[in-house]
């Protein structure tokens, strides 16, 4: 029987894997499109077409286009992706993907130890109603816990974090610069990219321009975030473990010792790989038979 030790180092590696992926994945795209730039410097025209849909027809048919580059404007295309529009879609999967994680942690503590939940808190009567079970309403009340601390600050979240999970986030310097990734994230998908003074508050110390100036996104900055995501995800598996302990946490750290890091890092990669594979296999499979 699993544990509930494992079942949070599960979600954990889970994630870590997650996040590998999204690293190889980023760098796998910046040396296609650097191949590629070495291609279009090596055409001998100074124009180049390429075909490419832009939308879809009811018949399940593609409609195409035709677009003529001049070889700068389609080097300077494949350039702005991998310098700019990369790590900006990268941070957004990082805080995601870290997000999810923190959220799935915080429902999992409090469906396994409801006697966290105040004895005070008030429920919907729709969803005492609507529930089949005792264990539906438990999962409601949850979810409306999760909800309303959705729309806390990220101080604010990490206090309701340690009071339910018992890990103070806001001691570890990593947290605060996950604060800063999700502040930016923040500030690009509502102020296109201009920090306020929203921003400034969020990020504190770590705010990396003034309010009103544009907050720029690198691979460098990418690679940062990428790496602070990770440490995260090693710091909650350890204060954890503190907490539920986890004999595949301890197994997971005798393969490093035994296998290397990089060799357990490549089997988790490749097995969240072809996980993904199988789920757009089996959709695919199920849509066809529709």
């Amino acid at each position: 029987m699993e544990v509930f030790g494992d079942k949070l180092f599960n979600a954990i590696s889970y994630t870590r894997s997650l996040l590998f992926t999204e690293g190889e994945l980023a760098n796998l795209t910046v040396i296609a499109n650097n191949k590629f730039i070495s291609v279009i410097e090596e055409e001998g025209e100074e124009t180049i077409s390429i075909d490419h849909p832009v939308g879809w027809r009811a018949d399940d048919t593609p409609i195409n286009s035709t677009n003529t580059y001049t070889k700068e404007e389609l080097i300077n295309r494949y350039k702005f992706m991998s310098e700019t529009k990369l790590p900006l879609d990268g941070i957004y999967r990082l805080v995601t993907i870290t997000e999810t994680l923190l959220n799935f942690i915080f429902k999992i503590v409090l469906i396994e130890f409801p006697t966290k939940i105040p004895s005070k808190k008030k429920v919907d009567v729709s969803v005492a109603l609507g529930a089949d079970s005792i264990e539906s309403i438990k999962i409601g009340i949850v979810d409306i816990i999760l909800n309303e601390i959705a729309y806390k600050s990220p101080k604010e979240y990490a206090e309701e974090f340690n009071k339910y999970v018992g890990i103070n986030l806001l001691e570890n310097p990593i947290f605060h610069k996950y604060i800063e990734l999700k502040a930016t994230r923040d500030i690009h998908i509502h102020n296109a990219g201009t920090a306020n003074d929203i921003y400034i508050n969020k990020a504190g110390q770590l705010a990396r321009v003034k309010s009103g100036n544009y907050l720029p996104v690198s691979v460098q900055y990418f690679l940062q975030s990428y790496e602070a995501c990770l440490q995260l995800t090693e710091i909650l598996e350890s204060e954890l473990n503190k907490i539920w302990p986890s004999a595949k946490y301890q197994e997971h750290k005798n393969n490093i010792n035994t296998k290397g890091k990089e060799k357990v890092i490549e089997e988790n990669v490749d097995q969240v790989i072809e996980e993904s594979q199988k789920k757009v296999a089996d959709s695919n499979e199920t849509s066809t038979e529709k």
